[in-house]
């Protein structure tokens, strides 16, 4: 697993900094990657000798994080996040991060079954949109085409608009939808039907309106999403409350309604959808997935490095900050977990009309 996963992270460094060092010649391709190979030892043994090599609880070297949307999304989010824990708190010597966008996440999902055996040191983050996207067809492969790891998370949804919106509350905005529903656009980080849309759609129908009437504007990220929302080209955002935390923070948006239970934590002022009379609650999971094939030794070293994780401080810090609440389900418990969803989802989609 250990030399398995400095090469990944080595080969990987070439594809999150551009693929032009792949599309070389191979002689100049081999020189490079030694090099880097020298070089990462250097770091590893030196910027990571003090909090990991000496601490003995350090369970890999590395691990690469293979994103499928853009940067600034609830994946990427999840990915850094996790990375930051597990490296902070000295459980792995480094992490490294590739987003790689395109078919809904199709593109990334594809990459990883086809490279299987050199992405045994990759682990790709992905929530509840890959089992939405195998309901309607989106993307040929499901879940289980790859290899389960842990389901580690869950987000809330949330939707947001611009700082700047005369928009304060679910109220107004229904006002604003109610006076023109085509011209009070809901964007979203997903395709039509996908889990933005579904939120929307199920926020939209608790509040009374129909939810095949709502005006989705699908984005390929929410990064891209996000650029929409300032710019007016749409009226409200949905999206994750990690993403939209960190963009009522940095004085962005404001949030108008959270899909939790009650008020969480992380962002005591946002209000939820329960309390302003829309009764509806959601959360998506997040979690990571491996290649399939992936040797029975290396998928039990990921999931112990995940278990020690949520003992750490380093991820209670990570986790308070993103507002995220524990989910937890390894391997045979994840794929237990999916198949429910894929069914509750499945129903809900079919009831709204998007299956």
């Amino acid at each position: 697993m250990t030399g398995l996963c400095q090469v990944d992270v080595i080969a990987s460094s070439d594809r999150a900094v551009g693929r032009t060092a792949i599309k070389r010649e191979k002689t100049m391709t081999t020189f490079k990657m030694g090099r880097r190979a020298l070089i990462a030892t250097a770091v590893a043994t030196l910027g990571f000798g003090t909090s990991a090599f000496a601490d003995s609880h350090q369970v890999l070297d590395s691990i690469h994080f293979l994103v499928p949307g853009g940067a600034g999304g609830g994946w990427d989010g999840t990915a850094r996040g996790t990375g930051e824990a597990l490296t902070v708190s000295g459980l792995i010597g480094a992490a490294s991060y590739e987003n790689m966008s395109g078919g809904g996440g199709g593109t990334a999902i594809a990459y990883l079954i086809e490279n299987a055996e050199s992405n045994y040191g990759t682990l790709m983050v992905n929530s509840t949109p890959l089992v939405i996207r195998g309901l309607t067809g989106e993307i040929s492969q499901t879940y289980r085409d790859l290899t389960l790891v842990a389901g580690t998370i869950g987000d809330y949804a949330a939707l947001v608009v611009g700082k700047d919106s005369p928009i304060n509350s679910m109220e107004d905005f229904l006002a604003a939808y109610d006076a023109d529903a085509a011209g009070t656009p809901i964007g979203g980080g997903s395709v039509p039907g996908g889990l933005d849309h579904v939120v929307a759609a199920m926020v939209m129908q608790a509040a009374g309106r129909d939810a095949l009437d709502v005006n989705y504007i699908p984005y390929d990220a929410g990064g891209t999403a996000m650029a929409a929302l300032l710019s007016g080209e749409i009226k409200a955002l949905s999206t994750g409350l990690s993403e939209a935390i960190d963009l009522s923070e940095a004085g962005e948006v404001k949030i108008i309604g959270v899909t939790s239970p009650e008020r969480v934590p992380a962002s005591p002022d946002a209000m939820t959808m329960v309390e302003q009379g829309i009764d509806t609650t959601f959360v998506n999971w997040r979690g990571f997935f491996a290649a399939p094939g992936l040797p029975a030794k290396d998928l039990a070293a990921y999931q112990d490095v995940i278990k020690k994780m949520y003992d750490t401080e380093e991820w209670e810090a990570v986790r308070a900050r993103n507002g995220w609440v524990n989910i937890h389900n390894p391997g045979d418990d994840f794929r237990t977990f999916l198949d429910n969803q894929e069914q509750v989802i499945g129903d809900l989609m079919r009831q709204l009309g998007f299956l």
